[in-house]
């Protein structure tokens, strides 16, 4: 494992103060970079430890996204879900605030600029979706347990990365249908697409403070890390592509 640098960020959008959170490997080198989104409650302890864990076992660049604002950390189930709708109804808000972290990111010295991708957790991965939907210039783009509805399946045409969902086949929070429709959506589109689904598990499923089998989160361990080992080697297979390329 590398070691790391952690730090936070402040960049904006539409005059907008965003704070994101920051894991870079110790050495400096150009490396590749991960936007990571955060769930409907924003920048937290999951999303920050996920940043690290890229940045530890993988070697990248990772960039806990804030699409709230800064000092934006609604607690309880209902604030979370008031605030997360504002993104969810308002999905040209959500992909420019993406734009920006992108647009960020790209701007940093030690990240190679054509070597970025983007990952999110439940509204995180609704949000990495989108950003794949509006045309941006990524090579991947994940969802953790995500939401993947979309307002206008003619979108899905705009991607230009191959992108994968990670989810769990007993979510009773994004159902099977919701997952059917993605898969069909992307058919449609003719993307490069996946669909890893672990039999028996829920939603939230990499977030060990995920506890509440009554909601529908619960943590599962084996999961959580199947699913990153493979988003490991997805996002090697797309940053080796691009090197062939350039």
């Amino acid at each position: 494992m590398s070691t790391i640098m952690t730090r936070s960020v402040e960049y904006t959008h539409d005059d907008v103060l965003l704070e994101g959170f920051m894991a870079s490997p110790s050495a400096p080198q150009a490396r590749p970079a991960v936007l990571l989104v955060h769930e409907w409650g924003g920048i937290g302890a999951h999303v920050q430890a996920r940043a690290r864990q890229i940045a530890e076992r993988l070697g990248y660049h990772a960039l806990a996204v804030d699409v709230y604002g800064k000092g934006v950390r609604p607690t309880s189930r209902e604030a979370c879900a008031e605030t997360m709708m504002l993104y969810v109804n308002d999905r040209d808000l959500l992909r420019a605030r993406l734009q920006a972290a992108l647009e960020w990111v790209r701007m940093q010295p030690d990240v190679e600029s054509g070597s970025i991708a983007i990952a999110g957790y439940c509204f995180g991965g609704l949000a990495a979706m989108e950003l794949a939907r509006s045309g941006a210039d990524i090579l991947l783009a994940a969802s953790f347990h995500g939401n993947l509805s979309t307002r206008d399946p003619a979108e899905a045409k705009q991607i230009s990365c191959p992108v994968v969902a990670f989810h769990g086949a007993a979510d009773p929070l994004v159902t099977q249908d919701v997952v059917a429709g993605f898969e069909q959506e992307m058919s449609a589109a003719g993307v490069d697409w996946t669909v890893v689904q672990f039999g028996g598990v829920m939603h939230s499923f990499t977030n060990p403070d995920a506890n509440d089998p009554d909601f529908g989160t619960v943590y599962n361990a084996q999961a959580a890390e199947r699913s990153f080992a493979m988003f490991g080697q997805y996002l090697a297979a797309a940053f080796d592509e691009a090197n062939k390329v350039s």
